[in-house]
């Protein structure tokens, strides 16, 4: 592929000439796409580089291939313009900067496994040179970044090497990558320089870290997260387990008080980062991180809290129940790590029949929202989708479990 525009290193010095400014491997996902036509909207050069061949032509047309609010008006203008799409692995030799955003390697332990990104490097090893920079985005194990400078530099590569996490929340992209921090990485001055220089035409505010402390920053920001979420689910099954209404004391403690502000309400903890990052700290720290494991524990136990608590009152066997919801969170089609999908199986063996809808998740198996209304007994909010607002829900003939509190009616049940 031809290269073309200058470039200059942070030292000076002229470099090969590039067709695109950054390429991003893993383009078409939920963090990578975002940030591609964020950089193209900047006046950043940018391919997107993905194997799916069916979210490429759906971007290509200018659509987002989900939801993401705010990204679609902003692709259809950079497409064509500062922004490609291409399944051809040339685009990365192509490139400046590589930005990789492969899922976060962990095995099905959710133990760290490198041999994932390992594999990877070794397969585009032959597209890699020594004048570029790339740029791990994905959520990493300490270490990593270190690991993938030291197997680059086994195979002859002079390749510069950063870690800057994302920290976007889905669905907020657009926004956040504007409005946030953006933490930076490297292991020189002129690699922190260049990636510095790059996100500050995202955002003004840029800290800089050594690559594990930027990792670590990561993981730590993910399980705090977590963690204040496993508190208010906590309280949530104590105060209902004791016949008590968590919000109805969760509204005193948080009214006017500033102490309390950061406590959030109870609900579903769930989607592909916090359980895993949660558990990749507990992996670096020797498994001794007994705080993690404890918030796993209760935000992972609360569906079977609930079927619990159905059982205790009702016969459940006897009843048809249906979730309304199956992404794993409000305004979102993303059904990754969903808790409403774990607390589907626990109802399958638990009830007499489960029914399932979500205006947004793709899934042959689930039923429109008036089917549901009208067969299901008992109601469970898995995902706060503010369209179900609208829905005539009568709370007066049968039991509608909302943990959210997104009715506004309490959360006991």
């Amino acid at each position: 592929m031809k290269k073309e525009g200058l470039w200059r290193s942070y030292e000076g010095e002229v470099m090969t000439h590039y067709t695109f400014d950054v390429c991003i491997i893993g383009g078409l996902g939920h963090v990578g796409l975002p940030l591609g036509i964020t950089f193209a909207e900047r006046g950043r050069r940018v391919v997107l580089f993905d194997i799916d061949h069916e979210a490429a032509e759906t971007v290509r047309a200018g659509r987002m291939p989900f939801m993401e609010r705010d990204a679609e008006e902003i692709l259809k203008k950079v497409t064509g313009r500062n922004l490609s799409v291409s399944t051809e692995r040339a685009v990365i030799a192509a490139s400046r900067f590589i930005i990789v955003v492969i899922g976060t390697p962990v095995d099905d332990h959710l133990n760290p496994e490198f041999t994932i990104f390992k594999r990877f490097f070794y397969e585009i090893m032959d597209v890699i040179g020594d004048d570029q920079h790339i740029i791990l985005r994905s959520t990493v194990y300490p270490g990593t970044t270190e690991k993938v400078r030291d197997l680059l530099a086994a195979a002859g590569k002079k390749t510069r090497i950063s870690f800057c996490p994302e920290r976007i929340a889905e669905g907020k992209a657009i926004e956040e990558l504007q409005n946030l921090p953006q933490i930076v990485s490297s292991f020189d001055e002129a690699s922190l320089q260049e990636v510095r220089e790059l996100f500050l035409s995202l955002t003004d505010d840029v800290v800089c870290l050594a690559p594990r402390e930027a990792e670590l920053a990561k993981l730590f920001t993910n399980v705090w997260r977590y963690i204040q979420f496993a508190i208010a689910n906590q309280f949530y099954q104590i105060a209902t387990a004791g016949g008590l209404d968590f919000y109805r004391i969760y509204e005193a403690i948080t009214h006017g008080y500033p102490r309390a502000k950061g406590l959030p309400g109870a609900g579903f903890a769930a989607g592909p980062c916090l359980f895993k990052d949660t558990m990749q700290l507990t992996a670096f720290n020797n498994n001794t991180f007994f705080l993690g494991h404890s918030a796993m524990l209760v935000n992972e136990g609360l569906p079977n809290f609930i079927v619990q608590r159905l059982k205790e009152r009702y016969p459940l066997r006897e009843k048809t129940v249906g979730i309304l919801g199956m992404a794993f969170k409000g305004e979102s089609d993303d059904p990754r790590e969903s808790l409403s999908y774990k607390l589907k199986k626990i109802l399958e063996i638990e009830a007499k029949k489960v029914l399932c809808t979500d205006p947004y998740v793709k899934d042959a198996a689930l039923l429109p929202l008036a089917e549901v209304l009208d067969r299901a007994e008992i109601l469970i909010l898995g995902a706060p989708h503010s369209l179900y607002k609208k829905a005539a829900l009568d709370f007066s003939s049968r039991t509608i479990v909302d943990v959210w509190n997104f009715f506004g009616k309490g959360g006991k049940f």
